[in-house]
């Protein structure tokens, strides 16, 4: 039970709204992807009035090369401002950062939403998409950046919620994509239709911020950011004290436990608190973590390097018809959103396997086995590889595997990493991690080139 003097969130407004915030952090990313064959039908000539959003156009041949292009160009930003997030951070205001990058989402949102409307030759619309692509990922690195530095000073809960609203946005980008291919209206408006909802759901998210100061639940947490620079240099100042008259351990929780305990063993507490002094080691804290990012890199390696540059490019065995339109985006986008949604879940209920295990490196490993199988499946136009899995159940199988170990394997190495460390250390071991799922994301972007070249 929260204290008497800690207010409610009534009508869990501020969980709601952090949920939306979620959503709306990741839905340009997926709304890129989910529309790659509306993109490669612009670029192969199609004018935007016969470009369609489910007809598949891509193959080894194809010029611009979209999907690789817009994974690279997605990853890149991300793994840039990570490298850049305290520069940024303490230059620029956190209202302007998340506002501003809110506010230039939906204009180049809305930008891409009008080309549908605009007949442009092949090469200007790539590079005018690319070039939105860029810039609609960088500002979305700041401003996922920005809102977890927010959650920082709330209840865990409220981080699930984000992180919960990060899941969806897929699922709902796939939905999108459906729901505007079903609706029987013209190419053009179908395409229209499916751009104007991602501006609908970052107008929502604009919303939700701008509401979150007049709600107490999030004042009462918000505020404690700002006190807390203060608070950390009055508790230094009274250690320091506190050590200089009676050597008591530097953490008010060290010195309770420090009365509490037998004699011998005060002499290893005064060992180990030297290392608690001052700030933590990035050196030794990746000493300990290395093989978890290791692994986390691994994981996104693998999946970036054939989601959805090689996915996107499967079509159905069975002859031209209804499935055959919607195969990919349900069997892609749909289902690989929703079983990784379902992998990361299976964390809240167990972690398998532990930090100590070597069974985790193994099973990273083995995830490099489904770049050779995708690259196997029904993708018409190649040549070089044969297919080897022609009918729909094996890429439908091999999807259902490979989403669920991304989802869960990603979770799981960035719940086990704070684990491997010591508490003052979970701060930097976190932010090492986001350094390392950047470089594997942008990792497996890059050589989504290479294996679409194979093909």
């Amino acid at each position: 039970m929260a204290r008497g003097d800690i207010p409610q969130d009534s009508y869990h407004l501020v969980g709601i709204s952090f949920f939306i915030l979620g959503l709306g952090t990741l839905l340009p990313w997926n709304f890129f992807i989910t529309a790659i064959p509306y993109f490669q039908g612009r670029l192969v000539g199609a004018n935007s009035t016969t470009g369609t959003l489910g007809t598949n156009h891509t193959g080894p041949a194809d010029t611009f090369n979209f999907n690789n292009w817009v994974t690279l160009l997605s990853q890149l930003p991300l793994l840039l401002f990570t490298l850049l997030n305290s520069f940024l951070y303490q230059c620029i205001p956190e209202t302007v950062r998340i506002l501003g990058s809110l506010l230039v989402i939906l204009l180049l949102f809305a930008l891409t939403a009008a080309l549908v409307k605009v007949d442009m030759s092949p090469g200007p619309f790539f590079s005018i998409t690319m070039t939105s692509v860029w810039f609609i990922n960088s500002f979305g690195a700041v401003l996922q950046g920005s809102l977890f530095g927010q959650l920082g000073t709330m209840p865990s809960t409220y981080s699930t919620l984000f992180l919960s609203g990060q899941g969806l946005a897929g699922i709902f980008a796939a939905l999108a994509m459906l729901m505007s291919m079903a609706s029987g209206v013209d190419a053009q408006t179908s395409a229209l239709g499916y751009f104007i909802m991602p501006c609908v759901g970052i107008l929502m998210s604009i919303m939700c911020y701008l509401s979150l100061p007049h709600l107490e639940f999030a004042r009462y947490y918000l505020a404690k950011k700002s006190q807390a620079q203060a608070q950390e240099l009055e508790t230094k100042a009274e250690l320091l004290q506190s050590d200089e008259k009676n050597g008591i351990p530097n953490s008010p929780q060290k010195a309770a436990l420090t009365l509490d305990l037998n004699p011998e063993k005060e002499p290893e507490l005064e060992l180990e608190e030297p290392q608690k002094i001052g700030k933590p080691s990035v050196f030794i804290v990746f000493q300990k973590i290395w093989l978890t990012a290791l692994c986390l890199v691994s994981v996104f390696t693998v999946t970036l390097s054939v989601f959805p540059a090689i996915t996107a490019m499967v079509t159905s065995s069975t002859s031209p018809g209804k499935w055959s339109q919607f195969f990919n985006p349900i069997c892609c986008f749909l289902l690989f959103n929703v079983m990784d949604w379902l992998g990361r879940s299976l964390t809240s209920y167990f972690l398998w396997p532990d930090q100590d295990s070597r069974l985790l490196p193994l099973l990273v490993c083995l995830r490099v086995l489904f770049i050779p199988l995708f690259m196997l499946c029904h993708v018409p136009e190649r040549s070089r590889l044969p297919i080897l899995f022609p009918q729909d159940a094996y890429f439908i199988t091999f999807m259902l595997v490979f989403a669920v170990s991304n989802g869960y394997l990603v979770s799981l190495t960035m719940c086990l990493a704070p684990r491997q460390v010591l508490p003052h250390e979970r701060e930097v071991a976190g932010a090492l991690m986001t350094f390392f799922l950047a470089l594997g994301l942008s990792c497996g972007a890059s050589l989504s080139f290479l294996f679409k070249a194979l093909i």
